[in-house]
């Protein structure tokens, strides 16, 4: 009885020592039902089914985009649709009542929650844009090699993803709302998955934010377990995942697993050597991961939806639509078309509800969502098309790939064109 409680934990050894067999029997019963119902399985065989229209451009791991033309179908995207992005096999839930997340570090009174415990929490509905950095990162390949997933321009999806505040969770741990810094000094949030992946040694994915962004209801910082009103889907963090808006999609960990509250950042690969914009001039040989923060807000985005990269069409009416979005809850203050390679613009029209004009930090706009535009043109001869957007604190998008060109092919928000070929 002692070897087999001892290969299964040792505190049950410790406990059996110490008190009668009737007690262990207890204890070992109580310990199995604690341990978590989320696996990460060793190889791909598990992995769920996908929608056939998905681009595939990783298929162990499983990363994939829908076509363009899939994004501008609706203001929310379907899950089928909602690109995938994964650094290992898909884990599974093997018993839902036995899954929680353990929340320790700099607390008081460290906890394990349930899925029951989570939902007692109010429920928020938050609509947010998920962006993967690596979004347009082909394009930007053509101007010179760069390193990471071949992404077009559908890394991109926007969702309404419910489930409760972390600043609600955190409170029952005793950190109080808008608390930059606990009171044993922890000033950030660290999200752990139960997802294992090569670049983390076979170790977990795992990411964070600061405590000031957790702790900020206004933040809209969610413990998502829906996702457009359903359940999430395997590929998209079921049983629960982190929502962070407004920010790369690289920090919004799925398939929770643990919750950190940590005086420094999360020291993990994906936080310290990759995603973080370096400029052109560095490369592999010269590059210093040190000197780079790590990326958190996406920078103001646009891409056009309706046409292919290169398009043949008849001359005549032409209707120009597609996604428009920002980081930080900064939202879309105007979308500029061109259809004569950039001599001259016109202003599209922007909206998130159908018929409903968009207003830039409007009360009713979804602030933290992307915004879809559209115009109507007359193409009469072959030309390049061309979209930018400009956020409403009047950021940009850079005209060039070349100015923010950088190794690992990330945040590539140049002007997005499209080469359109009149056939008479």
């Amino acid at each position: 009885m002692l070897q087999i409680l001892f290969r299964c934990c040792i505190c049950c050894c410790h406990y059996f020592l110490k008190n009668k067999k009737s007690k262990v029997v207890l204890f070992v019963i109580h310990h199995r039902r604690i341990m978590p119902g989320l696996t990460a399985p060793s190889d791909y065989s598990t992995d769920p089914s996908r929608h056939p229209c998905l681009q595939i451009n990783s298929k162990e791991p499983f990363n994939a985009e829908p076509p363009r033309s899939a994004l501008i179908s609706s203001y929310l995207t379907l899950s089928d649709f909602f690109y995938k992005r994964n650094h290992g096999p898909v884990p599974i839930v093997d018993d839902i009542e036995r899954y929680c997340v353990s929340i320790s570090g700099l607390v008081d009174n460290p906890k394990k929650l349930f899925m029951d415990d989570i939902r007692k929490l109010p429920k928020y509905n938050v609509t947010a844009t998920l962006q993967c950095a690596g979004n347009r990162r082909t394009a930007m390949s053509k101007t010179k090699t760069v390193k990471g997933v071949g992404w077009d321009v559908s890394a991109i999806g926007n969702a309404v993803w419910g489930g409760a505040k972390l600043a609600d969770v955190l409170e029952l741990l005793g950190i109080s709302k808008l608390t930059a810094i606990s009171k044993l000094n922890g000033k950030h949030v660290e999200f752990v998955s139960v997802d294992k992946c090569k670049e983390e040694n076979g170790g977990p994915y795992k990411a964070s934010i600061p405590l000031i962004q957790a702790t900020n209801p206004e933040a809209d910082v969610v413990l998502a377990y829906e996702m457009n009103g359903e359940p999430l889907t395997r590929d998209h963090g079921y049983p629960l995942r982190v929502v962070v808006p407004g920010v790369i999609g690289a920090r919004s960990v799925k398939w929770l697993e643990a919750i950190n509250i940590t005086a420094q950042e999360c020291q993990g690969f994906f936080m310290q050597k990759d995603y973080k914009m370096f400029p052109p001039s560095v490369n592999w040989d010269n590059i210093n991961w040190s000197t780079r923060r790590p990326q958190m807000d996406f920078p103001v985005q646009c891409v056009i939806c309706s046409l292919d990269d290169v398009t043949t069409i008849k001359p005549g009416k032409v209707k120009i639509s597609g996604y428009a979005a920002s980081g930080g809850g900064r939202g879309i203050e105007r979308v500029d078309v061109s259809i004569d390679g950039g001599k001259s613009w016109l202003e599209a029209s922007r909206f998130q509800k159908s018929g409903i004009p968009y207003i830039s930090d409007h009360d009713n706009s979804d602030k933290w969502a992307w915004v879809l535009f559209e115009v109507t043109a007359h193409i009469l001869h072959t030309t390049e098309v061309i979209a930018k957007a400009v956020d409403s604190a009047a950021n940009i998008q850079p005209e060039k790939v070349e100015d923010i060109w950088n190794l690992r092919g990330i945040l590539n928000t140049s002007w997005h064109r499209i080469q359109v070929q009149v056939a008479h």
